[in-house]
């Protein structure tokens, strides 16, 4: 049985998932859409910087293709070939040793027998997971008999700013990661001896996410993996309990606890948690009428009821702006002109393959007044897009600075505990929110039904010129989508009234 480093990597984040992709690999979800997009950024960003070895000679991924068929098993073969060449810079080679195996990004040659070893990751700094990564490489390196000097990542220089063709060398940054590698080379080995246990199991190890080694993000993906495997959790299963950890879930698991009703307040929670479970327990919701009125109170009419959607990436679209920018390409806007009066809808949307921001600008002035409340969900996303946009457009500077001066955030109520319902799950997101308390709105009937596939539909449409035939239908679901976002502010708002 041979581990690679994905699989190992697979290892780190919970044993069961490597025994799932070497004995039952079709319970383990193919990437979805949002999944294959990053994919496809990091291959993106793994174009220009490999542009920074000059006359290497690259092997895997050669002509588009990937590690299929024979050119896969041939992969260590051609690697070595061009090693006992002495080939000074190898980008995609394979190398096996001992029963692992893996595939480096870059090997630059140094001495007889002795390289660096370079990772290319889209990140915009190095992170913790890169360095067990290279750590395996350089293991399965010096088992084949070779020596790895220095060991870098490759990542992407977030304050790089496009003027015209891409600068690989401006738009990456090379970090030195050799002595974090290093301390950790003893814990590797060690790691991948463990590996090797697992893989001798008949049985599949415990899906249980207490035996979870990284953060949030994998805790939400295995989530959806156990789901797969065993059915779908209670609606208030314990694993449904906010910013949840694997310390937490093994305590409550050890404790015979399933239902979140079930948790003792006494438990090892946090106050978001304890909010959460305060909830279930009493079955009503939870209103801090006081604070809440304090907070409406400072509103001022019209209220402007403001979301942009953005476009991202690696790769800056236009000519001005960095990598992974949010750059708006769409607004929605509902104007309440006073207390339960009228309502009306501005909209813009951006359908072309130019620069958005100077036409949503024009648009955007002209439909505000001076006076007013503007009404955002998480503000500080569209503060900071007001305050770029209008850095790169003086002539707007001083009006959205003003909308910035004028911006409550909506949001405030739900974070800060003030209104709480156990439907909440702990959240304070407008998906959350929304459903629980005016269930006759929902996202999950539209086409489009969160701003990541917002973003990706727009880019592959207009920049990419991609499903070009469904363009029209496509802007339409991106207006209902952005404009429901902003209704669904008007609602929550009307709600809050009436309760207090």
């Amino acid at each position: 049985m041979v581990i690679s480093k994905s699989e190992f990597m697979m290892f780190l984040k919970h044993p069961a998932w490597l025994w799932l992709k070497k004995y039952d690999k079709n319970k383990l979800p193919l990437p979805d859409e949002g999944l294959q997009a990053l994919f496809d950024e990091g291959t993106l960003f793994e174009q220009y910087a490999e542009k920074l070895f000059k006359g290497a000679v690259k092997l895997g991924y050669k002509n588009g293709t990937d590690f299929s068929g024979t050119k896969y098993y041939a992969l260590p073969e051609l690697t070595e070939k061009e090693i006992k060449k002495g080939t000074g810079l190898i980008l995609q080679g394979r190398v096996e040793a001992d029963n692992i195996t893996s595939i480096f990004d870059v090997l630059e040659r140094v001495g007889d027998k002795t390289y660096n070893l370079y990772e290319i990751k889209s990140s915009t700094s190095v992170k913790p997971e890169h360095i067990p990564d290279l750590a395996f490489q350089t293991i399965v390196l010096e088992k084949a008999g070779f020596s790895v000097r220095n060991m870098f990542v490759l990542h992407v220089n977030n304050k790089y700013v496009r003027q015209g063709e891409i600068d690989p060398v401006g738009i990456t940054e090379k970090s030195d990661v050799t002595e974090e590698v290093r301390e950790i080379f003893d814990e590797t080995k060690e790691n991948i001896s463990k590996a090797f246990e697992v893989l001798k199991k008949k049985e599949m190890p415990d899906l249980s996410p207490r035996y979870l080694k990284q953060g949030a993000d994998v805790m939400e993906e295995w989530l959806g993996i156990m789901q797969a495997i065993k059915g779908e959790f209670p609606k208030y299963s314990i694993y449904k309990l906010a910013g949840s950890d694997p310390k937490t879930i093994a305590w409550l698991e050890n404790n015979g606890i399933e239902l979140l009703h079930d948790i003792p307040l006494d438990g090892p929670l946090t106050e978001k948690q304890m909010r959460q479970v305060e909830a279930m327990k009493s079955g009503i919701q939870h209103i801090n009428g006081e604070e809440i009125r304090d907070f409406l109170d400072t509103l001022k009419y019209p209220l402007y009821f403001l979301d942009y959607e953005t476009l991202a990436g690696v790769i800056p679209a236009f000519d001005g702006y960095r990598p992974y920018q949010q750059v708006p390409f769409q607004y929605s806007l509902h104007i309440l002109d006073k207390p339960g009066g009228k309502l009306t809808h501005k909209e813009y949307l951006h359908t072309d393959n130019s620069d958005p921001v100077p036409f949503l600008l024009e648009h955007l002035q002209n439909n505000f007044g001076a006076e007013g409340s503007v009404i955002s969900w998480y503000m500080t996303f569209e503060k900071s897009r007001n305050k770029e946009m209008g850095q790169m457009h003086p002539k707007y500077e001083k009006f959205l600075a003003g909308l910035n001066e004028r911006m409550v955030d909506l949001m405030v109520p739900f974070s800060k505990g003030w209104f709480v319902d156990k439907d909440f799950f702990g959240k304070a997101s407008i998906k959350w929110v929304l459903p629980a308390l005016l269930p006759e709105f929902s996202y999950k009937e539209l086409s489009i039904s969160n701003g990541g596939q917002a973003q990706r539909v727009w880019m592959e449409i207009v920049l990419q010129n991609k499903n070009s035939e469904k363009k029209n239908q496509i802007m339409d679901d991106l207006r209902e989508y952005c404009n429901l976002d902003t209704y669904a502010m008007y609602a929550i708002f009307e709600y809050l009234m009436r309760k207090v």
